[in-house]
């Protein structure tokens, strides 16, 4: 990406606040008018925010759309059960030259794992399954799984029986052992098997898990904290203790309770116009280039219905979807009257569940690694123990995650906000020079001048 390098005077900074103040507003006023509000809006002083303050965020996100990082962005804040925020910006197809609206669909991929999450914490809830029943028990393919030890002289794989078989909780914990076979720490030999047994091609769920089978631990189960295919695996155990398909189950009892209309793992009738275009990054002209299946048969078809339905970052969404999630977090398991967790289960969810020895080999975090002293893992997320040591303003025990297109959240319990964003854009590695991410929640503290409203 192109580092922000625009500066601007004085009074014309004050006209692009005051502008990208009424933008927000205007859009949501706009958007009211097409969809059930998924929450009451407020005025930003009125929940602690300094107005002028924090429409510097929009103005940023605009003008990193400007310097063609991304072709958009629609993000939304959230504090007190009111909207403060809400903006759209760039286009959802360049070449079309389509305006990016607030109800655009987005890949969301990683941001599904806190949704399987909640599912299976759903069937927690139920009595189904224990922290420490042993994975096995729902999967009897995973009874004698073995652990990659390193190669022989022959260059062959060297693997020792696990010291003690992996249970539920490591496998909400990505503490299990397995390998994703994709990701920025893929160059290994089990997620090299993983690639080649085709896991991620399977016919059906079961099929998936049969297949991962397979394929050796990277870690003895409960030593190391690794990304992996294990939120994939919680959506089979969801199908096969429910008896549904891993989707229908998420659109009975999550998505239609919560108004998630626009959630699913594909996009049909009316939905596919609204789904964004997908973008990478060339690297030789350092611009921006659309990632159709056509062209790169290795992007999925969102048009079509999967052959499985991917826990582990398979969905679909939209800002207003997702905040719908977001807020029944944050309001300890119930949105609209829907109830769907308990505040005690949404407490443990937001736990951190690891000891400081989890920590990963590779650092994930600049510095503060999940499974450190800094950053923990709850169930199917990420917790910020220790923000201050991190360099972030986020309160102690916040909540995020990410996906692979760029979009990204966070949940703040103890200043009650939350804040989603949704871009376009794969970047497969290739450093980006502005972490969205970060530089948001950086906006959005810096104009919490009064967080006590």
């Amino acid at each position: 990406m192109i580092p922000i390098t625009k500066t601007h005077g004085p009074m014309r900074a004050i006209r692009l606040v005051l502008v990208a103040a009424v933008v927000a507003l205007t859009a949501a006023a706009a958007d009211e008018d097409t969809q059930p509000p998924v929450l009451p809006i407020t005025e930003p002083a009125s929940v602690g925010f300094a107005p002028d303050r924090l429409a510097f965020l929009n103005s940023r996100m605009h003008q990193i759309v400007d310097d063609g990082e991304i072709a958009g962005v629609v993000t939304l804040l959230a504090r007190h059960g009111k909207i403060v925020s809400v903006d759209s910006y760039g286009k959802s197809n360049i070449a079309d030259a389509m305006p990016l609206k607030r109800d655009a669909i987005f890949r969301i991929y990683s941001q599904t794992k806190p949704i399987t999450g909640v599912a299976m914490m759903m069937l927690f809830e139920r009595g189904k399954w224990s922290f420490d029943d042993p994975v096995s028990k729902f999967i009897p393919e995973f009874e004698n799984l073995q652990v990659f030890d390193g190669l022989d002289a022959d260059g062959k794989a060297k693997l020792v029986a696990t010291t003690r078989r992996p249970t539920m909780r490591m496998l909400m914990t990505h503490t299990a052992g397995f390998g994703y076979g994709s990701g920025p720490f893929a160059d290994n030999y089990v997620d090299k098997q993983i690639q080649r047994a085709g896991v991620f091609h399977a016919a059906d769920l079961h099929d998936m898990v049969a297949k991962l089978a397979t394929v050796p631990l990277r870690y003895q189960p409960g030593t190391k904290w690794s990304y992996s295919a294990a939120v994939d695996v919680q959506g089979y155990i969801v199908e096969k203790i429910s008896g549904q398909r891993f989707g229908d189950f998420l659109a009975e009892h999550l998505f239609r309770p919560l108004g998630m209309k626009d959630t699913a793992f594909y996009v049909a009738g009316e939905q596919v116009a609204r789904l964004a275009s997908f973008y990478g990054v060339d690297q030789k002209t350092k611009t921006l280039v659309e990632l159709t299946p056509a062209k790169f048969p290795a992007v999925q078809d969102f048009t079509k219905i999967p052959n499985f339905d991917s826990g582990g970052g398979g969905l679909l969404s939209t800002v207003d979807d997702y905040a719908r999630f977001c807020q029944m977090l944050l309001n300890g398991g119930v949105f609209n009257g829907a109830r769907i967790l308990t505040p005690a289960t949404v407490a443990l969810i937001g736990s951190n569940q690891l000891p400081t020895t989890a920590a990963p080999e590779d650092d994930w975090e600049g510095g503060s690694s999940i499974g450190g002293p800094d950053l923990g893992f709850g169930v199917d997320i990420a917790v910020m123990k220790d923000p201050a040591r991190m360099g972030k303003l986020d309160g102690a025990g916040t909540l995020y995650w990410g996906g692979a297109a760029g979009t990204w959240f966070w949940i703040d319990p103890k200043n009650d906000l939350f804040f989603v964003g949704m871009i376009q854009r794969y970047d497969s590695g290739d450093s980006s020079s502005t972490n969205l991410d970060a530089l948001s929640q950086t906006l959005v503290y810096a104009a919490l001048v009064d967080p006590g409203k």
